[in-house]
């Protein structure tokens, strides 16, 4: 059993879709403290100056310590911003007729209640989109105690893994806990991926748009693009931490 383990993020880009299609299950972790203007609740659109935000409106005042399930969108109108904007910069792009309507109306019937939900949803219609059939689990259902490194070897316990494939960016708190991982059967390697170039309105290509620029723009061939920028998973062993760098569980 092999499972990654991220947290929900708006309209997430070409990697996290590469690390759901390499594991038996994926994890969606909604149980961490939400993190203000993170990947939880913004991504990025090809715009014809480059990369814009689209930033998804939540309840902050007073909820400081909140996490990803508990966080509310402050504002439902918001997704006709988004939308508009979507439509304004992709209409002319060769596959936009085939992904948008569905696209707007999973926002739009989203856009209400939750982040985690709306994430959920998208994310859940993204995978379709690519063809992507793995399971998606919400930690929040798992009922699964500690922080970072304890927590994840928690979820992969309670999920009989014995292997975690991980983001890169989780190499900083997770190479010195690797130990734990292993007396417990659980072998740990590292996502590795190259961002691939592909067709895209507006050019020079600027990588790291949400996985909506390239599916607007290349369509069926969007699950080979994605598969293209994969690489031999890193051991822990080949993953190498800056100097200096603090690293807990």
């Amino acid at each position: 059993m092999k499972i990654a383990i991220a947290q929900p993020t708006y309209l997430p880009w070409l990697g996290y879709f590469d690390l759901i299609d390499q594991v038996d299950k994926f994890v969606l972790l909604d149980t961490v403290q939400f993190e203000k203007q993170s990947w939880q609740q913004r991504n990025r659109i090809k715009a014809p100056t480059g990369l814009e935000w689209l930033t998804v409106p939540v309840k902050i005042k007073g909820r400081s310590m909140q996490i990803i399930e508990e966080v509310e969108i402050a504002e439902p109108e918001f997704c006709k911003r988004h939308l508009n904007l979507v439509r304004a910069h992709y209409r002319t792009a060769n596959y936009f007729k085939d992904y948008f309507p569905q696209f707007s109306g999973i926002l739009e019937a989203s856009c209400q209640g939750g982040l985690a939900v709306l994430n959920f949803r998208l994310i859940e219609w993204l995978m379709a989109s690519l063809g992507i059939t793995v399971p998606l689990v919400l930690s929040s259902t798992l009922k699964v105690e500690g922080k970072r490194s304890t927590l994840n070897l928690g979820i992969c316990e309670r999920l009989c893994a014995t292997q975690y494939y991980s983001a890169i960016g989780s190499a900083v708190y997770l190479l010195s806990n690797v130990d734990l991982f292993t007396r417990k059967g659980v072998e740990v390697c590292f996502q590795n991926y190259t961002h691939p170039e592909y067709q895209q309105l507006f050019p020079p290509f600027c990588p790291y748009a949400s996985v909506l620029d390239l599916l607007f723009n290349e369509g069926p061939r969007s699950p080979e693009i994605i598969r293209s920028g994969r690489r031999t998973a890193f051991a822990p062993a080949e993953v190498a931490l800056p100097l200096n760098e603090k690293v807990d569980s």
